[in-house]
């Protein structure tokens, strides 16, 4: 069974910064393209980061310039750095991974982690 597990998260005030790690587990043959999602209360789950297994990212234009998103795929693990964080950023954030199992390509998601930031 593969798990997708988020750490991380946390309060932090606007400005600050936290870094996001997600680690896939189980029996993985490789691991295409990482992404983080958010969703905030009341409102739907948006594409926040994705990375492709080469190391190509890509960003919405809400966190392009303030989040990094990296991999380690030694590690079978992605990251988001998240700078000049301001209170809209706040969040559930989700990882969400396509894993390759035994020739099967799936679509794995976290628990999620809690972002929140003050102003």
């Amino acid at each position: 069974q593969v798990q997708l597990v988020e750490s991380g998260g946390g309060l932090v005030q606007r400005g600050g910064s936290l870094r996001l790690s997600c680690a896939a587990s189980g029996n993985i043959f490789s691991i295409n393209t990482m992404r983080w999602y958010r969703q905030a209360p009341e409102k739907q789950r948006e594409l926040v980061a994705a990375i492709t297994s080469g190391g190509k990212p890509n960003y919405a234009d809400s966190v392009r310039g303030r989040f990094t998103i990296s991999r380690d795929n030694a590690k079978n693990t992605v990251y988001l750095q998240m700078d000049s964080l301001m209170p809209e950023d706040t969040a559930v954030y989700y990882c969400n991974a396509d894993l390759w199992r035994v020739g099967t390509l799936y679509n794995s998601w976290g628990q999620g982690t809690q972002v929140t930031v003050s102003s």
